[in-house]
């Protein structure tokens, strides 16, 4: 009996372990990316494993809209529905909101749009790196990005024209977005903002202190996707870094960012996101990506991409 029972319990454990490795194997990632000069539009990067990254060395959305016509810091979502939403950098300056389009495969886009969200402000000095996340307890989609106000927060190191703070409007459908509100304000100037869903009610901001000579990567936390954000921690990056993207691999997060100031890109791992680890060295990028966001993706939309 004994002989019997321990020939099933291998069976078992045998099934359990290939269904969990078909389960990882339809795991995949893309990788939104651009190029200087920021004109070309649109590129994808693809991994299996989140570590390995590979350039489907395409064009897939050319920028139209704004008044630079460019496509900086573009940031994606796949929303309950499969659809994909983007949002990306339109202008250096002048402009006072983002651009927008969806896609159900990543092939197909929607009508390019602009989204003006700080049209209030006529001294708004830009609009940068608009980062999208879903919010499963609300059921909305909250848009964060980094503007300067000339002389609205008290004077730091920074030049007026270069105080950024981070602002944010939510939307249920991309046709109405709620009023622009200021999203963090630490003292001083912050840009790159993402927003990360650790656990239920845990969740973690990982921002770039903008300040001379600091310009480096710090986290923040709050039970609530919409903040307020608090406990800003120490930098966990080097000096001259920006650009965080963030992805969940087993039971661990890589943060990739530009650690422009050495010429490369860099990736940080952590399970608790309060210690940190290089893991520059196990990561392949390739040359010339720039500020994206990692989204995982069931393996057949990469089929799909690079047939």
């Amino acid at each position: 009996m004994m002989k019997g029972y321990k020939h099933y319990s291998r069976l078992f454990l045998f099934l359990a372990l290939v269904v969990t490795f078909s389960a990882c194997s339809k795991k995949a990632y893309v990788f939104t990316s651009f190029h200087e000069p920021a004109n070309e539009g649109l590129r994808m990067l693809y991994s299996y494993d989140g570590y390995k990254w590979n350039d489907l060395n395409r064009i897939f959305l050319k920028p139209e809209i704004g008044k630079e016509k460019i496509m900086r810091d573009p940031s994606m979502v796949q929303g309950p529905d499969g659809v994909f939403h983007l949002v990306w950098t339109c202008g250096w300056k002048g402009d006072r909101g983002f651009g927008y389009a969806s896609s159900k495969d990543l092939i197909n886009w929607s009508e390019q749009q602009f989204i003006p969200v700080l049209q209030n402000e006529p001294t708004t000095v830009n609009v940068w790196a608009p980062e999208i996340f879903y919010d499963d307890v609300k059921k909305e989609y909250i848009i964060i990005w980094a503007s300067t106000i000339p002389h609205r927060f008290a004077k730091g190191i920074e030049a007026e024209d270069n105080n950024h703070r981070m602002y944010s409007v939510t939307t249920k459908d991309f046709k109405t977005f709620s009023d622009a509100k200021l999203f963090l304000e630490p003292g001083y100037s912050v840009i790159d903002a993402v927003i990360v869903k650790k656990a239920k009610d845990d969740y973690v901001l990982v921002l770039k202190d903008n300040t001379r000579p600091a310009r480096n990567l710090k986290v923040a936390f709050s039970k609530q996707a919409l903040g307020p954000y608090i406990r800003i921690s120490e930098p966990f990056s080097g000096l001259l870094t920006e650009g965080p993207s963030v992805v969940k691999i087993g039971n661990d997060w890589l943060i990739y960012y530009d650690a422009y100031g050495e010429k490369r890109y860099a990736a940080i791992r952590t399970n608790d996101f309060k210690n940190f680890k290089d893991v520059s060295a196990e990561t392949v990028i390739p040359a010339g990506h720039k500020h994206g966001t990692i989204v995982e993706v069931d393996r057949k939309v990469i089929e799909r991409l690079i047939k």
